[in-house]
């Protein structure tokens, strides 16, 4: 997630003495404040949006601090407006929290106290804005960022690799872990191709028994055997003119890759049963979660077939490779549950997002979907990444410490110097670190700053 903005403390209270004092203790534990006497003084630095939290005394000269919230809750919801009441206003503060007042103090309270539901606050602030931002790049993606979500540089790498490839009619091989996405970049290759207006065809290689692969792929013929009652089309002759997906080909039969092979050839077909040759036009995508090279080393695979499939490749990086992408892509998957579900879309707290950032995700993609689901449904706990029905936390990074150090590393300095456009002091100051530091970081993990000015 980008780096968190500067949330300031507003200050409004009519006694001087109180004001000067809440003052310097919100001064002392680190925030900046802004104090004023009124609501009037005060109505001028707030807008929607603003990165600041407000502390209001409920009793004011002029407008009242209740009659306040509802002006600023109009203006902006989740702005945190905390309410400063004295003693006997009680049923009034818990009123005020009904009508979406984010805390109330009673005085005379303690330091330790109003630090405390300030800190938690600013933080709930710093969160909605991050993700008020990130909705916003969400809603201002168009084309094919919108479909392969992710601002890291593997991602960028897909998305250039896919529309270059979209252009051509080269048959492609797409490598990624499970749950990577490798069918939805399939599916960007036809979309952005001439062939969109054809079919998009795809087939799981995995799950298809041995004795039906023939005629799954190129269909048979009436009476060809005895359950064959009609002519049954294949899936290459329905994706004529489109893309013919094959899923998990490192799973075919050897028998059937022979045979595929030869269609991939001559691009032609039979039916079973029949003798008659039927061309196809179609863009074959096939994709595996093994490396066919090795597997054809080993001779698990045909390697002529790996050779005609191999023309040109597509890598899907593991979703724990691309961890700057984790918090964009969970408010993604967090919008479409909420509108699937009906549900407002609630949001993380820092815990639950260090949560994210730390699981080694063996799932990738479709595991963090799994996990906004249930998180818009409620049946999370605070640890998002917990086993059901265990105290137990799903296994993190099983990296070494210094590389999960480097990883999360990375993800911080891209982030900022995204946010700073390049530049390397600001990214610098952001980052409570000497300019010579960052230098070094640079160098040692590769970022080359230049690339952001433009971002």
């Amino acid at each position: 997630m980008s780096e968190a903005p500067a949330i300031r403390v507003l200050l409004v209270e009519d006694d001087e003495d109180v004001r000067i004092s809440t003052t310097q203790v919100l001064t002392l534990a680190g925030f900046e404040v802004e104090s004023f006497a009124n609501v009037e003084r005060a109505r001028g630095h707030i807008s929607f949006g603003v990165p600041a939290i407000v502390v209001c005394d409920v009793r004011l000269p002029g407008l009242s601090g209740t009659e306040w919230l509802r002006e600023l809750h109009s203006a902006d919801a989740e702005l945190p407006v905390i309410l400063v009441t004295g003693h006997g206003h009680i049923a009034m503060a818990v009123q005020s929290m009904r009508e979406g007042a984010y805390d109330f103090i009673e005085k005379p309270f303690s330091s330790e106290r109003l630090v405390a539901i300030v800190r938690h606050a600013v933080e709930r602030r710093q969160l909605s804005l991050q993700v008020r931002a990130l909705r916003d790049a969400l809603e201002n993606w168009n084309g094919i960022q919108s479909v392969l979500i992710g601002r890291s540089a593997q991602m960028q790498l897909v998305r250039r690799t896919v529309m270059t490839l979209a252009e051509t009619s080269a048959d492609v091989l797409i490598y990624g872990e499970t749950g990577t996405g490798k069918e939805l970049v399939a599916r960007c290759l036809h979309d952005h191709s001439e062939r969109r207006r054809q079919h998009f065809v795809p087939l799981n290689c995995g799950g298809l028994p041995e004795a039906l692969a023939e005629s799954e792929l190129f269909g048979h013929e009436a009476g060809a055997f005895t359950s064959a009652n009609r002519v049954r089309v294949g899936k290459f002759e329905y994706a004529n003119g489109g893309t013919l997906f094959l899923d998990e080909i490192e799973s075919m039969p050897v028998a059937v890759q022979i045979k595929l092979l030869r269609a991939l050839q001559e691009r032609s077909i039979e039916r079973i049963g029949s003798n008659k040759a039927i061309p196809f036009d179609c863009r074959v995508v096939a994709a595996s979660k093994e490396d066919l090279k090795e597997m054809s080393d080993r001779q698990k695979f045909r390697a002529d077939l790996y050779y005609r499939l191999g023309v040109a490749f597509i890598e899907l990086p593991p979703l724990r490779e691309r961890r700057e992408d984790i918090p964009l892509l969970f408010e993604h998957f967090t919008l479409l549950a909420a509108s699937r579900y009906g549900r407002s879309a609630p949001l993380l707290t820092n815990a639950q997002l260090a949560d994210l950032m730390a699981y080694a995700w063996p799932g990738n993609v479709r595991e963090l979907r799994n996990v906004a689901d249930r998180f818009v449904l409620g049946l999370l706990s605070e640890r998002l990444t917990q086993t059901r029905g265990t105290g137990e936390g799903l296994p993190a990074l099983p990296r070494a410490l210094p590389q999960q150090v480097e990883s999360f590393e990375r993800a911080v300095i891209v982030e900022a110097l995204r946010k700073h456009q390049g530049d390397q002091p600001a990214t610098a100051a952001a980052l409570a670190i000497a300019r010579q530091t960052l230098h070094d970081k640079l160098r040692k993990l590769g970022i080359a700053a230049e690339e952001f000015k433009s971002q």
